[in-house]
């Protein structure tokens, strides 16, 4: 065989390989495989979340378990595992798309909660937003923010800066250690022994806080 029938038969090979590679690992019928991978994982996390949710509300959530939300979901364990590390993450999951809605009203939206009032009316406005989310997902929220576990969560971080931020605005020289002092009225677990143990009304409670977070912040400096 001549050097150019060893190269038109290199080059033919070549093709094949290419046309293979093209036709036979991308054949019509394995192109879905990903869309369908993705709509099973949208579907199954979907059942998870909803399964959750009704366990956190049915019962208290920190006897939530793992196991109990995949048969509730209808799920494998490997298959909850897959998305979730432990009912904490899955709580966290349901409550982080309710604060990320008070988190942009925080940035953008019209004051006092939002910016342009005075320091001590937007820690009022915000303590008063907490309260409303804490009373509509409070389940929720026990079963995330509970504990040490708490002061770790995205959301928690975000209200640090918030605050922050107000006490930096009035002049606190110092406010770092007065973040948490001013968070600690919003515990999950305060909020629960306030409303289903004491009985305090939502409208007490928020009266007391929004009054505390004028005397903390009133409208003059703290300069």
């Amino acid at each position: 065989m001549s050097e150019e029938e060893q190269q038109r038969g290199r080059r033919a090979a070549s093709v094949h390989r290419v046309d293979g590679l093209l036709g036979d690992l991308q054949a019509p019928d394995e192109q879905p495989v990903a869309p369908r991978r993705r709509a099973d994982a949208e579907r199954n996390r979907a059942q998870i979340l909803a399964a959750a949710e009704r366990l956190f509300a049915e019962q208290d959530p920190r006897t939530v378990t793992m196991d109990r939300i995949a048969k509730a979901a209808g799920v494998g364990r490997a298959t909850l595992y897959r998305s979730f590390s432990d009912p904490s993450s899955v709580a966290v999951a349901l409550l982080d798309e309710h604060e990320r809605r008070l988190q942009g009203q925080l940035i953008y939206g019209p004051p006092p909660l939002g910016p342009g009032a005075p320091a001590g009316e937007r820690l009022a406005a915000f303590y008063l937003a907490m309260l409303d989310l804490l009373e509509r997902h409070l389940p929720l929220a026990l079963g995330a923010e509970t504990g040490p576990a708490r002061f770790r969560t995205g959301a928690y971080g975000f209200w640090r800066v918030h605050v922050r931020t107000l006490l930096v605005d009035h002049g606190v020289q110092d406010p770092d250690p007065l973040i948490d002092i001013a968070l600690s009225p919003l515990s999950p677990e305060l909020y629960q022994f306030q409303r289903h143990e004491l009985g305090l009304s939502v409208e007490r409670i928020g009266k007391s806080l929004a009054d505390f977070a004028r005397q903390l912040l009133h409208s003059g400096s703290g300069r």
